[in-house]
Order: structure tokens, then sequence, then C-alpha cells
């Protein structure tokens, strides 16, 4: 069993809103790697519009595996934020593929501010959502959500799941890999990526 995950990557991508779901993801293979049985597998492809490299919110410089033509067909598609976003949903083009993509996939995903290019292309309008705290008010007025959650980590409504900033992406992500391979599978992957949260200033939040 291979299940296909596409990443849209785009300038001014947030960093963590799509290496923290890839390490989870990619993570599944070396579990099955490990355990030298009939794991399954997840194939996970960085995708941008036209290929090549992609510069990141914090500067980090990505290359991505394929372009939106050269794109397979994908079961799972995940949206990432960052200041990138604001540009991204102004491109009529961008959210063709996104919303064409979406429609034949098992699960449509966001992390942060990518939850404005879901609602707005489709398949996130009229649906239950989250993001990034800081951009809960300018989602709402959009209008195009039926509800903006606030203080989750993520939010399903059917098929679509979205998470809110930055490391939230990562629970949304072994939430996924639990759906798609079972909790078993995707327990031992947590325990492989040391993920135990323990944030040492939380009381001071």
């Amino acid at each position: 069993m291979t299940k296909k995950v596409g990443i849209y990557l785009f300038e001014g991508a947030e960093e963590l809103d799509f290496v923290g779901p890839y390490e989870v993801f990619t993570m599944s293979n070396e579990l099955a790697d490990h355990l030298e049985e009939d794991e399954p597998r997840t194939d996970v492809f960085l995708v941008s519009e036209h290929g090549g490299m992609v510069e990141c919110a914090k500067g980090m410089e990505v290359k991505s595996h394929t372009s939106f033509d050269k794109c397979p067909p994908l079961d799972l598609i995940l949206i990432p934020g960052g200041r990138g976003t604001r540009r991204e949903v102004q491109k009529p083009h961008v959210l063709d593929w996104i919303g064409a993509r979406a429609r034949t996939c098992e699960w449509v995903t966001s992390v942060c501010t990518g939850a404005v290019l879901l609602t707005a292309a489709g398949p996130g309008a009229g649906k239950r959502v989250t993001t990034h705290w800081s951009f809960i008010d300018t989602l709402e007025d959009r209008g195009e959500a039926g509800e903006v959650l606030k203080n989750v980590r993520y939010v399903r409504d059917g098929n679509l799941v979205t998470a809110a900033g930055v490391s939230a992406g990562i629970d949304m992500a072994l939430w996924l890999l639990g759906q798609m391979y079972g909790a078993d599978h995707a327990r031992m992957v947590q325990r492989m990526m040391e993920y135990d949260p323990a944030p040492p200033y939380a009381a001071e939040v």
C-alpha cells in the first residue's frame, strides 16, 4: 500500500509548516525499512508551480521535486502557510490547481495560513477550519469558511483537515498517518521521531 502526498511549495512558505509534516510522512518509510516488514509506504512530493528552487519565509531554499504539470495523482494534498499565502491567494491559476487536485484526493489539508488557499480555492469553502491565531480574524472576515475555530490544534470537516500554526502541522500529520495506516503505525512513527512535546515556557504563555 503506497500513498502519494503532495506538499505545495511557494515563495514565502513557512518552513516548519511543511518540514514537520514532511518528516512525519517520510519517517513512516524509515519505520518500514527498520522493521523489514510489509509496512505501508508514502511517496512525498514537494510541488512548486514551475519546479526548481523555492525561497521560504525564513530564507531556507528548498528544491521542489516536481511542478504543477508533472505532479502525479495524489492521495493527500497539503498547503502550508507563511507570508506568501497573501500573494498566492491572488493567483487564479494556483487556486484552480489546488481545487482540481483536491477533488481527487482522499485528504485535503493545510497548516497555518494555508487555510486561506483552501477556502478561496473551494475545498474549504463553507467548512469548519482553523489557522494560526494571528490570522483568525482575517480568515473570518473573508467570509469563505463556514466557521473558523480558535484554540484548537487541528480541525476535521469531512476529508478536509486544517491545522493551526507551524508545529500543529506535526500533530495533524501524525493523526492523518493513523487514519491512513492505523493508529499503531502512527504511534511507532511518533516514537521514532522522539515527538513528546514539553515546551519549557508553557507556564508563562
